[in-house]
């Protein structure tokens, strides 16, 4: 299992490698940890990183990785060691690369934004005000929910996708079907599909 520190340090050397090494804030680094958990949970199904993100006010936090740089507060985080990621193994670097390619681009506070409006880190919140701080853990379980919501956008959002999807249904239609329904079974075939 990979450490979040790790997870972190791929991303800032991710942003520096595409010339945004500038908007790597520590904010910026935790709604990336909080996507990543997600979509490995809903590719894998386990975990990443050990650690918990948290529910804190300002959005879904994983707390070595803010300890660890803390002290940067909103601005601008160095670049890592390159030897600190090389561990990483191929799996998780799909992964880290696909929630980057997908996410990387956006400003921390959309990010922040974005986190705000879905449901784990509202509901790990639920209770608590605006201005509450919190520790309260977000759940593995609507993580990986989360994470399936965001692949199958990312999967739409793909420019192969129409194409795909165009051979998906042709070879679909042009195939013959393997069961035939007679006459009056409809009821009976609709059921048999949803059990």
């Amino acid at each position: 299992m990979l450490d979040c520190l790790d997870a972190a340090r791929y991303f800032i050397i991710k942003a520096y490698d595409a010339g945004i090494g500038a908007q790597m804030t520590n904010m910026k680094v935790q709604k990336l940890l909080y996507y990543a958990q997600s979509v490995h949970l809903a590719l894998y199904g386990e975990s990443l990183f050990s650690n918990e993100i948290q529910a804190w006010r300002y959005g879904p936090v994983c707390p070595p990785a803010y300890q660890f740089y803390r002290e940067f507060e909103d601005k601008q985080l160095p670049p890592p060691n390159l030897a600190s990621i090389a561990k990483i193994d191929p799996a998780a670097r799909q992964v880290l690369d696909e929630v980057w390619d997908y996410f990387g681009g956006y400003h921390a506070y959309r990010l922040s934004d974005m986190s705000h409006l879905e449901f784990p880190w509202k509901k790990a919140r639920q209770g608590l005000s605006a201005e509450s701080a919190s520790n309260n853990p977000i759940a593995l379980e609507d993580l990986r929910a989360l994470g399936e919501q965001k692949l199958d956008i990312i999967e739409r959002e793909h420019p192969a996708y129409p194409w795909v999807m165009q051979d998906v249904v042709t070879a679909a239609l042009a195939t013959r079907p393997t069961v035939r329904v007679e006459k009056g079974g409809v009821r009976d075939w609709l059921e048999s599909i949803l059990d």
